[in-house]
């Protein structure tokens, strides 16, 4: 178990899923912890309660609103941006304002929650970034939207690394393939199909995501910087 005691870590996104095994590890693990929810204020208290974290309404498509909550929560160590969402379909069909709102969390808010984060973080502190092994492929139609943001999130990682580098800053995006979420249920109608494409066919565990963001987070990590680390039973090989 990696000791984070003493260190001040913030998720954003963390009352369910991912972003909720995250939260547990790195309360685990003796951060103490802060993490935004917009859309689940119960499972954020439950969250709350269980972990001893601090949770926070936040949503992470108003920029003054995001930059506010991680302005608020500063000094960081640990800054870990896991808000996201997925909208899947034709794109000569799919809504515009739908994919604004997409571009709005899954792009926008990763490069201020990361540049507010660098401004609020202390020497030799983390940024990881929930990415997405379709910012590598594109498993089948349908995903152009959301390739495109998880492909933008990469670049945001390996720029900010660059950046903060001399603060000894480490910053990383974890891609994660098709994890049991309400986002992509293991028994869902994609399952089958994303199954056959992958080595180890199964959808991961929160938790493992989890575990690999944990070890990116600790002292041990401190010379793995501006990578895109992949968790995704081979899918992208």
């Amino acid at each position: 178990m990696s000791d984070l005691q003493g260190k001040t870590a913030m998720v954003l996104g963390g009352s369910r899923g991912i972003g909720a095994a995250i939260v547990r590890q790195l309360a685990a693990a003796g951060a103490s912890v802060i993490f935004s929810y917009s859309g689940s204020p119960d499972a954020a208290a439950a969250v709350a309660a269980e972990t001893g974290a601090t949770a926070v309404k936040a949503d992470s498509a108003n920029r003054d609103e995001l930059i506010a909550a991680v302005a608020a929560a500063g000094p960081l160590d640990i800054m870990v941006v896991n808000a996201g969402v997925a909208i899947m379909g034709d794109p000569l069909k799919l809504d515009p304002a739908a994919v604004d709102r997409l571009i709005d969390i899954n792009v926008r808010a990763v490069y201020f929650a990361g540049v507010e984060a660098g401004r609020q973080m202390r020497d030799n502190g983390r940024i990881i970034i929930i990415g997405s092994v379709n910012g590598d492929r594109v498993p089948g139609p349908g995903f152009t939207a959301y390739a495109m943001s998880k492909s933008a999130v990469q670049g945001i990682g390996r720029g900010l690394a660059r950046d903060f580098g001399g603060r000894g800053i480490t910053v990383n995006v974890v891609q994660p393939g098709p994890v049991d979420t309400d986002m992509n249920p293991a028994e869902g109608p994609l399952a089958k199909m994303l199954h056959g494409i992958m080595a180890i066919p199964r959808h991961a565990h929160a938790e493992e995501i989890a575990a690999l963001v944990l070890f990116l987070a600790s002292p041990a990590a401190a010379m793995i910087t501006g990578t895109t680390q992949t968790i995704d039973g081979g899918m992208g090989i």
